[in-house]
């Protein structure tokens, strides 16, 4: 589970950062709406995935609902869920490791 929820994470994070750095320019500054949508819908995508394995992570590892909060914050900030798994997700996935 947490290996999936790290890569959902990073992946989403990544959409999240392309979605407003290249496609909303592209499509508000360029008038070339075509990679905003594709973008888009892969964003939503990820975003929905990542609430749902947010959650489902949350319930599984018995974390506070402040916690849970804070990691479905991350997703709405931009690099927050890259600061979510470095500074949280990583040292879990060490610990499960030794």
């Amino acid at each position: 589970m947490l290996k999936i929820f790290r890569l959902t994470a990073l992946l989403e994070g990544i959409s999240y950062l392309l979605l407003f750095s290249i496609s909303m320019p592209l499509k508000y500054w360029g008038e070339i709406p075509g990679p905003n949508k594709i973008i888009g819908y892969a964003h939503g995508f990820l975003f929905i995935l990542f609430v749902v394995l947010a959650i489902l992570f949350v319930f599984e590892r018995k974390l506070s609902l402040k916690k849970g909060f804070l990691i479905f914050l991350s997703s709405l900030l931009p690099f927050g869920t890259f600061y979510l798994d470095k500074y949280y997700l990583k040292p879990l996935s060490k610990l499960e490791e030794a």
